[in-house]
């Protein structure tokens, strides 16, 4: 069997059921503060680690069933220790889910050739977001910094910039289509939205954008920041 095969194998056996009650177990007894506990807490966490049953292997000691005074133990101090579950589960989620590019910041495309180059050989799991600007010209300016702020937020999306005149195409892209937003995705185009600002309140932000750019789905999910944020609130 291959290592992927395995792998999902294995994946798969601790997302059922049975598999996630017996990770949780695993997870609960390698975080507990051992040297702290008492004397008689410590035995019955040493029969937990290593069954009595010396025919058991692995795999069966963990499905065995849970008695009560295994469950006292457990059971204490679950709030925190299942924020801490929760957030190392979503992580290997996250792993296992994503793949692609990463990216920091915002590209600045200095030619037609590069926003040509980017759009075609682009990962086919990353979408591209372009911003036609032109320095003078009412909401670019505003929108790139916007873009500056998203692409901290969004580090699977590719954002770039590109002055109109550059692009080669300053004619199609006249003062009164900026600032313009093009979203592609494996080569497609997505989302075409001249002079876009008409669609944002006369003072706009970074989350307005989001929500515009989300409202046609054309953003992937964030990422675990919420939950960091919850445990930090926590620790205050």
């Amino acid at each position: 069997m291959s290592d992927r095969l395995l792998e999902m194998e294995e994946f798969a056996t601790k997302t059922g059921p049975k598999g996630v009650i017996n990770d949780w177990r695993r997870f609960k007894l390698e975080s507990m503060d051992q040297e702290n506990l008492p004397p008689a807490k410590k035995e019955l966490l040493r029969q937990m680690s290593t069954p009595g049953k010396p025919q058991e292997d692995g795999r069966s000691a963990l499905n065995r069933k849970m008695s009560v005074q295994e469950y006292e133990l457990l059971k204490e101090e679950d709030e925190g220790c299942l924020k801490k579950y929760r957030k190392r589960c979503m992580q290997e989620m996250h792993d296992k889910l994503s793949f692609g590019p990463r990216f920091e910041g915002v590209h600045e495309l200095d030619s037609g050739e590069a926003f040509l180059e980017v759009i075609e050989k682009e990962h086919y799991s990353t979408v591209v977001v372009v911003h036609i600007y032109k320095v003078g010209v009412k909401g670019c300016e505003e929108l790139n910094n916007c873009l500056d702020c998203l692409a901290l937020e969004y580090p699977s999306v590719k954002f770039c910039r590109i002055d109109a005149v550059s692009s080669g195409a300053a004619e199609r892209f006249s003062d009164e289509v900026l600032p313009t937003l093009l979203v592609y995705k494996a080569g497609d185009l997505l989302g075409n939205f001249l002079a876009c600002t008409q669609h944002l309140t006369g003072e706009f932000f970074a989350t307005d954008v989001e929500a515009f750019l989300n409202s046609y789905g054309l953003l992937p999910e964030k990422e675990l920041a919420g939950v960091e944020d919850e445990e930090e609130n926590d620790v205050e």
